[in-house]
C-alpha cells in the first residue's frame, strides 16, 4: 500500500541509506499514461518515492511523494545521519522553493535535494538531486 506524504515529514534528523532514481509510468488528467522521472531513498528504514509531474515541455514540479512499502533498493550503502532542512531562496530567485535538502550532518554538505524549485516562477523545475560525494564515507583525506 502507498500512503501520500509531504515533504514537511522529511525535516529533521533522520538516517539515509539508499537512493534510486528510476522512470515511473503516471496517469494524466486524459487517462493516458506519461512516463515521468521519480528519486527513490530510504530515511530510519521507510522507502520514500518522490515522482515528477510532467506538465509540459517546459515546466516540471514535484507531483506526489509516498512511502513505498517493501521496496526493493538497488543501491545501498552504509547510513549516513541527515538532517532536513527547507532549501533558502537564491539571490536570484524570483518565487520560494519547494525543496527539502537532506543535509550530511557531518559533513554540513546537501546530499539529497527533492521538490520544485520556482526560481523562475514562469518555468518552475522538478528537483531530484542525489551528491553521493558530500556523504562522510565517501570524503578523501584531501576534503
Amino acid at each position: 500500500m502507498q500512503s501520500p506524504k509531504e515533504l514537511k515529514d522529511l525535516l529533521g534528523e533522520h538516517w539515509l541509506d539508499a537512493v534510486d532514481f528510476s522512470v515511473v509510468q503516471v496517469t494524466e488528467y486524459d487517462e493516458r499514461l506519461i512516463d515521468a522521472s521519480a528519486i527513490r531513498f530510504r530515511l530510519d528504514g521507510v522507502a520514500y518515492t518522490v515522482v515528477e509531474d510532467p506538465d509540459d515541455g517546459y515546466r516540471t514540479t514535484m507531483g506526489e511523494m509516498f512511502v513505498s512499502d517493501g521496496a526493493d533498493m538497488k543501491n545501498v550503502f552504509a547510513p549516513v545521519w541527515v538532517a532536513g532542512r527547507w532549501q533558502e531562496k537564491g539571490e536570484h530567485d524570483d518565487g520560494d522553493p519547494d525543496v527539502i535538502e537532506l543535509v550530511d550532518i557531518w559533513t554540513g554538505k546537501v546530499v539529497i535535494s527533492v521538490g520544485t524549485d520556482y526560481g523562475d516562477e514562469y518555468y518552475p523545475s522538478f528537483v531530484s538531486y542525489f551528491a553521493p560525494e558530500n556523504m562522510v564515507h565517501n570524503l578523501s583525506d584531501t576534503d
